[in-house]
Order: structure tokens, then sequence, then C-alpha cells
């Protein structure tokens, strides 16, 4: 009985064996396989997050150039400022703001057109022959000096009349040239600079009735 017993036990054993489902070596090449794929999809999530951290900084630094806006342009040189003298007014106008003046007198009349800034001094000593006229009746050191030129090179200058502080605006006294009370020829003073144009119109009062 032991013997038949044995002997069937045996062929239950051998009909529950079945064939691997596949050999070793192909087990060891799905293995690599795998940790291939993996360190693929390491890498790949690398670069992702690389690439992610780039556009982040390029955005923060204001984008690619192709995307920058262009700079604005630079802003022009704003244009000199304008002065006109009305002599009949007796007005220096720069700026909405009107300065009384005192322009030349009937025997020596400032003449009108249209004249340029050449210069400018805090302190300056005008003489007879620097005006354009003979003799040595004209010789003052004078503050607050314009000095303008005309277009056919005539000079005339706009200067403080402190030795004369009522003239502005009420009379005529100088030789050609146009004087300010003091603190109006140290404001445009501060204004002006070479290349202002000066425009001078009209006639002085008293010029207008000889």
């Amino acid at each position: 009985m032991s013997d038949e017993l044995s002997s069937a036990l045996r062929e239950l054993a051998a009909s529950g064996r079945g064939p691997a489902p596949t050999t070793g070596a192909e087990v060891r090449r799905r293995a690599v396989s795998r940790r291939r794929r993996r360190h693929t999809a390491v890498a790949g999530g690398t670069a992702v997050v690389a690439a992610a951290l780039a556009f982040g900084l390029t955005t923060a630094l204001g984008g690619s150039d192709s995307e920058r806006r262009p700079a604005p342009p630079a802003a022009s040189t704003p244009a000199a400022p304008a002065v006109t003298v009305d002599l009949g007014q007796r007005t220096l106008t720069l700026r909405g703001r009107d300065l009384p003046v005192s322009s030349g007198s009937a025997d020596n009349p400032t003449k009108p057109g249209r004249m340029t800034v050449v210069a400018k001094y805090r302190t300056k000593r005008l003489t007879s022959e620097s005006v354009g006229f003979g003799g040595g009746e004209y010789d003052l050191s004078l503050s607050w000096v314009i000095e303008l030129r005309g277009p056919d090179d005539r000079t005339t200058y706009i200067f403080a009349m402190t030795y004369d502080e009522q003239a502005p605006g009420k009379k005529d006294v100088t030789h050609g040239s146009i004087g300010l009370r003091g603190s109006d020829a140290k404001w445009l003073h501060g204004q002006l600079s070479p290349g202002s144009v000066v425009t001078v119109e009209g006639k002085a009062p008293a010029a207008a009735t000889d």
C-alpha cells in the first residue's frame, strides 16, 4: 500500500509542475530595461524643471530680446527761451513774466531787431568804445550783463541798472542798451544762455514822438 501511495504522490507532484514563465536571461534583460526607463524619466523631469526655472528668470528679468519693448526715445533738448522786448510798453517778456525796462534815450535809441545771446557776465565794464560810441563819457562797471549780437554783427547789452533803479518802466536813459532793475536782471541772467533769442520790437515813447 505504501508503494502505491508514494507513486501516486509523485505523479500528483509532477502534474502540478509547469514550465517557468521565462528564462533567467530574459528576466535580467527586463530588469535592465526598467532601470533605463527610470533613468530617462528622471532626466526628463530634471530638464523640465531646468526649463521652468529658465523661463521664470527670463520673465523676471524682462523677457527675451524679442519680447522686450523698445526703450522710449531720449527727450529732445528744449528750445532756447525766446525773449520779447517791447520798447513802446517798456517791458521785457519771458515765460509769461513782464519785466520793466529802460531803453536808449532819444539821442541814442535802442534799435529793433532779432538778436542772439552770445555771452553772459556776472560783472562787466562797459565803456563808450565797447558800446560803439566815441569819447569817454560812458564808463561803467555793471552787474548781470547779457551780451547780444544781431545779424549785422551789432552788439547790444542787457544789464542791471543799479545806478538808477527807478528808470526801468518809466524813462529811457541808456545809450542803446536795455536796462533792468537789479533783481530782474539777476533772474533773467539765470534764465538765458548762449543761443537764446531776444527780439526787440517797436520804438521807445520818447523816440516815437520825434
